[in-house]
């Protein structure tokens, strides 16, 4: 083989390399995706851009407060980011005042700071499935989430992983806090 050709094949092979490794990383390891709305403010923005780790919930159950990501349902594409509020089993409540209650104790928490407005499908108790959460956005009276049918409960199945990183803009690049 002439040195031109074996250039040519190693070049060939090393972004072929690189192809296969970017789509495993994308695939199963993590994804960038960009917040869209208010609905997570004060803790995202819109515009934020985040890594979501895709590989934890693999070997770990998801945790009340994690921010996570999952497809809307009804639209092929879009993604929402929302808090786990309730876990599988539990029982969520709102009142009339805007108190959330987790199997009848009121949810102490300093991610939704305003009154709650609307409670929702939540005005009655919502028992949930062994793999079902109730999920909200932290900016809960301008935030499409599980106190709306057509959110609904959110399925484990249905969870593509946790916000991890804010990675744009850069003067808020850092790790997301959940809890």
């Amino acid at each position: 083989m002439n040195k031109k050709l074996k250039e040519i094949l190693s070049t060939s092979l090393y972004l072929l390399f690189v192809l296969v490794a970017t789509f495993l990383v994308v695939t199963y390891v993590g994804q960038r995706t960009k917040v869209s709305g208010a609905s997570m403010e004060p803790t995202l923005h819109d515009g934020d851009n985040l890594i979501v780790d895709k590989i934890s919930y693999r070997f770990e159950e998801p945790k009340r407060y994690d921010i996570i990501v999952f497809p809307f349902r009804y639209e092929e594409k879009t993604f929402y980011i929302k808090r786990i509020i309730g876990l599988p089993g539990e029982t969520v409540y709102i009142d009339e005042y805007g108190i959330i209650y987790i199997d009848g104790n009121i949810l102490t928490e300093s991610y939704g700071k305003e009154i709650i407005a609307d409670p929702g499908r939540a005005y009655e108790p919502i028992t949930l499935g062994e793999d079902e959460y109730f999920v909200m956005g932290d900016n809960r009276n301008n935030s499409s989430d599980s106190r709306d049918p057509v959110v609904g409960n959110i399925h484990r199945d249905e969870l593509v992983g946790k916000a991890w990183m804010r990675i744009w803009p850069f003067g808020k690049f850092g790790f997301i806090k959940h809890q």
